[in-house]
């Protein structure tokens, strides 16, 4: 049986497991996973999470560190003008 100091310094954790590390509830983590606003990945139907995955994630949440890929801006189209009769 593995030792509560091994079980807190484990990569990939549980929902239980990364919502008391993030400081959050199991259902809003679930929300956010679900949701795509975290890093997240389901093992069988089941979610997990990857603390450094985490810790990166936050790190760009406040601005510690930029976005490893900055996504593409779009270019704007304007909606054509009618004219005035």
């Amino acid at each position: 049986m593995p030792s509560a100091a091994q079980i807190a310094l484990r990569e990939v954790m549980d929902i239980r497991q990364a919502a008391d590390y993030l400081g959050i509830s199991g259902d809003t983590l679930y929300r956010y996973a679900s949701e795509g606003f975290v890093p997240a990945f389901k093992l069988g139907n089941r979610w997990r999470f990857k603390r450094s995955l985490l810790d990166a994630w936050m790190d760009e949440q406040s601005g510690v560190r930029k976005p490893s890929a900055p996504a593409k801006a779009k270019p704007t189209q304007k909606k054509p003008v009618r004219r005035a009769r």
